[in-house]
């Protein structure tokens, strides 16, 4: 059942980071769910350390949202660099 959380988390993660990176319009659904779920792979790397930040994938929590969020976002913005040399 973890799986499923972490699929349907990282989908919803990956559509949100897009929405606020303008993509939108250029992924699909799966895409999404790939950036969520390796966003989320970041973003607790990141603010797991710093922040003291644990989550487990076995139940959802709004912080671990906000964490796959932010580590999608910032995996786009690395994206965006490389494809198109800014960050919008």
């Amino acid at each position: 059942m973890g799986w499923i959380i972490a699929l349907i988390v990282g989908g919803v993660a990956g559509w949100l980071a897009s929405l606020i990176m303008n993509r939108d319009a250029s992924m699909g659904i799966f895409w999404n769910i790939v950036v969520g779920c390796v966003g989320s792979v970041v973003g607790n790397a990141i603010a797991g350390p710093l922040l003291g930040i644990g989550g487990s994938v076995q139940e959802f929590s709004i912080t671990g949202l906000m964490v796959a969020v932010l580590g999608a976002v910032v995996l786009l913005g690395i994206v965006n660099l490389i494809k198109r040399g800014r960050l919008r």
